[in-house]
């Protein structure tokens, strides 16, 4: 059997700690002192793990071995130490914010029960088998079993968003032994304890059960979900007292916080590659070296000085620039006030934005607003809309004038008035139903006026809200308020409604079964306490619910013509239970319910015994309207070259009514249903029709995807990756993902996943970008996504402007930071050649530590400022973001340009100094080394496309660095000389012949062939 756990409740009064409470957290601090201290060393030891960096530590131990030194110890370290620097640096800000709200939370103080009173207790102080207070708004500090509320009803509502993601609020009931006891003092009096399951990461179950052993016969109750307050959810009625269950990384939030998927950019990867090929250039020109010495002499370790004095041509810099250069572009995304309230939870991919093919997206709450508006009731014969709203009021308002006033006596009623009270009474067992069967809490506020109290018990209008777990559960329940029945209270055991002569039903709630995404249904069973009728009311989907209903000819038609329209239907039905019948059931019920194996399948037998031949009442049908701006959205994606797949749990009828309506699927498109298949042939022959069409967006429903995808998965991708727009309906979260997983495999191109649920969850972080939208469904997805939007229409902008900006800064940015490493290596090549292939460094100490930071590093790092086209022209041209699909800025391509121009510019700047110098070596540095500087900066002002007036500034400040310098640098330049008219003509005339050439090219390409964007800007 499965290891479980039994707590008792007396360790609550009689365990003594064996340490005194001040040596303890001697200890503590002690341990966190010793861990502090290993901290910096854990970050390096990871940055060493990267080949690269372990490869400029190798190089930069070598210069302590005599043979291999080149120049002073601290051109090799101080470069990498600054890199290093940096990082730990970022690291240990993201250390110190991390401890600092963990020390937040830590040191929270509550109230501990214990036989010397109430004590107060820090959160990191809780142990197992406590008693603890939690008062209302404030946050639970350990998973523990409720056994006590302070109020009168019984039960407690917990705010779950942090937890779960849902912004609804969750009924949470105490155990009903521990409930009745006088005071919460009493809980140390009773001896009992409770089993419960080992830990695990389900938050949404839990099976246990709690035996008071003090009593005759020992009581036994079941545990479930309803019996748990959850660490990290808060109270938000009442106070309640609950037993420590599980602390530490035994708690469920913490089980739930698994490291996700740790995405890589394909840009990284790129850049990667780039290097890893630099490196393969830099070994080949260290052998050509030695190779034009004949392997003379200790040549071997010639090859390793050759290596040491070419390390340059891999930019040790590259790496940090990168990263500096995310963190600038999500702090760019963060600051747009076009579109508010983004956050970038993923800082290493906002270049993904750029490159994006597939953009898989789910339709409730994401492209639609998620608050739904009931527009349909269906009694089969009639039914009722927007407009004939009223109709129901009167019949339902006619039901309980009739009932609260007897009639006058009459000759008889004529047959109009029977049809009118047969068709007023099938109304309101409808609209009955509807107000009965939910999971709807209407919960009191003060509004200034009325206290909570106050407005409690006289069922205040103005005060209440309705708290649930769905918007479609408050829409019903506020549409039957609309027509004159309205939920005006609700607690763990009773129901009130008010008719619309201000008289109250009360109602027992014997049973309810709750919403599931595996049965999409529920049922409550209740019992009217004016006649004592006990009856079972059940709604869900039509799928389901066509297999319990009685036979009826018209079910199936209708819901797929409101499916049609785009509402989302629900099917609603009851059943009238005999006294001795429900017995029968309740004893069934609850031994189900006790049983600690196989639980939850034992309850859904026992369920399912009661689900047959339900008097079938009415269909319901709520419309959730389109998001904002979602059809231009959507039209701008697809005219960016990227396709949409919808992915939706929805009914078909419904996914492609709002398919159509956010243009998603074009008006002159033509749509394929695909039919619904069971096994491989029929699957077979629907992909041939499928083949058939061409250029025809594709309706599939879950149920014949995964058919598909058993027997012809590379088939169906193949076909599916062609069409325009692909809607699969009835999709559970696991094909979501598995969809995703399939287009990259297939495909090669990245994937954007976009959802606002707990059921997206999985495909967004399936995805190669996934961006979750805040939503009436919480921040489950938010929280799981690489960036967080608040509406659909915001992506546009995220993907055009930003996604596609950071690509090209990258882009520019890395090919820049391997030019300016290139071009010194060329010209140590060159100077070594003609200098007889000695493996002597042209330039040594502070020049080569200046030349990658403070000579160059400004201007070279403003390059993620720059941007080719207006944001406006950007959102307005979206072709520009296909353009950039086809010609990618960093490729093989741009790689070998960049490589060449180095080359050039390297040789050119060595061989004139080589040729104008007089007598002086130093004069060949000085030379060499300020048109270097020279070339450098003024090959940023070529690639800049849009100046910014911090570019100017990065330019300048670098030349006055540079200038300014020269005073302190007489060791390897000669003052005097670069003071003279000689030195001032040699230098210009190299940086000329090196940069003249590029700008007349970039001229003429500009003049000749030029690219998309500058058609746009010019």
């Amino acid at each position: 059997g499965q290891h479980r756990e039994t707590l008792s409740l007396q360790i609550a009064k009689n365990l003594e700690d064996r340490l005194s409470p001040g040596v303890r957290d001697l200890i503590r601090q002690a341990l966190s002192v010793f861990l502090c201290c290993l901290a910096p060393f854990q970050v390096l030891f990871n940055q060493f793990k990267y080949f690269f960096n372990l490869y400029f530590l190798l190089l930069a131990c070598s210069q302590f071995v005599p043979e291999m030194r080149l120049g002073a110890l601290y051109t090799y370290w101080v470069p990498l130490g600054f890199v290093l620097a940096v990082t730990v640096i970022r690291e240990a800000v993201e250390e110190i914010r991390c401890y600092v709200r963990d020390k937040e939370v830590n040191s929270q103080v509550y109230s501990r029960l214990t036989a010397r009173g109430t004590v107060k207790v820090k959160s990191s102080n809780i142990q197992v088998g406590d008693l603890i207070i939690v008062e209302k708004n404030q946050r639970v500090p350990a998973d523990m079993i409720f056994l006590r509320t302070s109020e009168k009803n019984g039960s407690c509502f917990l705010r779950t968003d942090q937890l779960d993601g849902e912004t609804d609020w969750k009924l949470r009931l105490p155990v009903a032994c521990t409930q009745r006891l006088p005071t919460a003092a009493d809980l140390l009096q009773i001896r009992s304890y409770v089993y419960a399951e080992e830990p695990n990461i389900d938050i949404h179950n839990f099976v246990g059960t709690f035996t008071r052993e003090d009593s005759d016969p020992p009581i036994s109750e079941s545990l479930s979900i309803e019996n748990t307050l959850w660490a990290g959810t808060v109270v938000a009625s009442g106070t309640v007292v609950g037993v420590v269950l599980y602390t530490g990384r035994e708690l469920r939030s913490v089980m739930n916080t698994s490291n996700p998927r740790s995405k890589i950019g394909l840009f990284d990867l790129e850049v990667n590659c780039l290097t890893k090929i630099l490196f393969g250039a830099l070994v080949v020109v260290s052998l050509v070296m030695v190779a034009l010495q004949h392997f003379a002499g200790r040549w071997y370790l010639q090859i390793i000085r050759f290596l040491l004095l070419f390390s340059n041509i891999i930019p040790i810099s590259l790496r940090v620039n990168l990263d500096m250069g995310k963190i600038v572009y999500s702090w760019v995304i963060r600051r747009d006030s076009k579109i508010p309230g983004t956050v970038v939870r993923s800082s290493t991919i906002p270049e993904q934005l750029g490159r994006i093919s597939y953009l898989l997206t789910d339709k409730t709450g994401t492209l639609t607003q998620n608050e739904m508006i009931f527009k349909r009731l269906h009694l089969g014969t009639v039914a009722y809309g927007l407009d004939s709203m009223d109709e129901v009021q009167s019949h339902i308002f006619s039901i309980y004038t009739q009932q609260s006033q007897d009639p006058p006596a009459q000759k008889g009623p004529t047959l109009t008035t029977k049809v009118r009270r047969t068709m007023s009474s099938r109304v309101h067992e409808a609209v009955k139903a509807i107000a009965l069967c939910h999971n709807v809490t209407p919960v009191y506020e003060s509004n200034g006026v009325t206290d909570q109290a106050e407005a409690e018990k006289q069922y205040e209008d103005s005060c209440r809200v309705y708290q649930a777990s769905s918007p479609d559960e408050v829409a019903l329940v506020q549409w039957t308020e609309s027509v004159g029945l309205t939920l005006v209270g609700r607690d763990q055991s009773s129901m009130q409604l008010r008719t619309p002569g201000d008289q109250i039903l009360n109602f027992t709630i014997l049973q309810i079964f709750p919403f599931t995404y595996e049965s999409k249904r529920m049922g409550i069973i209740v019992r009217d306490e004016s006649t004592g009728e006990i009856t079972f009311y059940m709604k869900g989907a039509d799928v389901v619910m066509a297999g319990i209903v009685q036979y009826n000819d018209w079910l199936e038609e209708e819901c797929g013509n409101m499916a049609r329209e785009g509402l989302r239907v629900l099917v609603v039905a009851k059943k009238s239970l005999a006294e001795e019948q429900y017995q029968d059931f309740e004893a069934r019920y609850v031994q189900a319910k006790l049983s600690v194996h196989d639980r939850s399948l034992k309850v859904a037998t026992v369920i399912e015994s009661l689900e047959m031949e339900m008097e079938l009442l009415c269909l319901t049908g709520v419309e959730d309207q389109l998001q904002a701006d979602v059809r231009p959205t959507l039209e701008t994606l697809r005219n960016a070259g990227i396709k949409v797949w919808m992915l939706t749990g929805d009914k078909l009828e419904t996914a492609t009514c709002t398919a159509k309506n956010a243009h998603l699927v074009t008006r002159n498109q033509d749509i394929h249903v695909f039919r619904l298949v069971t096994n491989r042939g029929e699957a077979h022959l629907e992909l041939n029709a499928f083949r058939r069409k061409h250029d025809c967006a594709l309706v599939i429903s879950g149920d014949s995807l995964e058919v598909c995808l058993k027997y012809y998965e590379y088939e169906f991708m193949e076909l599916a990756c062609q069409c325009p727009a692909v809607v699969c309906c009835r999709c559970a979260p696991t094909q979501k993902a598995q969809i995703v997983r399939l287009l990259q495999e297939r495909t090669g191109k990245l994937t954007c996943a976009v959802g606002d649920g707990g059921n997206d969850v999985s495909m967004i972080q399936e995805s190669d970008c996934g961006v979750g939208v805040e939503g009436k469904e919480g921040k489950q997805a938010s929280l799981a996504a690489d960036f967080s939007i608040t509406q659909f229409k915001h992506l546009g902008r995220l993907l055009m402007v930003h996604g596609r900006n950071s690509y090209k800064r990258s882009a520019a940015l890395s090919q820049f930071v391997i030019h300016r490493s290139l071009c010194i290596s060329t010209m140590q090549a060159v100077f070594s050649s003609v200098f007889y292939f000695a493996s002597v460094p042209l330039y040594q100490g502070f020049l080569i530590i200046g030349y990658s930071t403070i000579y160059t590093m400004f201007p070279v790092f403003s390059l993620v400022l720059d941007k080719d086209v207006k944001s406006e022209v950007a959102m307005l041209y979206p072709e520009l973001y296909k353009d950039l699909l086809k010609g990618r800025p960093l490729s093989y391509k741009t790689f070998l340009i960049w490589v060449l121009i180095s080359i050039y510019q390297g040789s050119t700047i060595m061989y004139g100094a080589l040729l104008l110098f007089e007598s002086e070596f130093v004069h060949i540095v000085a030379i060499s080394f300020t048109s270097l500087i020279l070339t450098e900066l003024l090959m940023v002002a070529l690639t800049i496309q849009t100046w910014h007036w911090l570019m100017t500034v990065a330019e300048l400040l670098s030349l006055a660095c540079y200038i300014a310098s020269l005073v302190f640098l007489h060791e390897f330049i000669d003052v005097y000389f670069i003071a003279t008219l000689s030195f001032l003509w040699k230098v210009s005339v190299i940086t000329l012949v090196s940069c003249l050439p590029l700008y007349v090219l970039k001229y003429l390409r500009r003049r000749f062939s030029p690219p998309s964007y500058s058609k746009l800007t010019s």
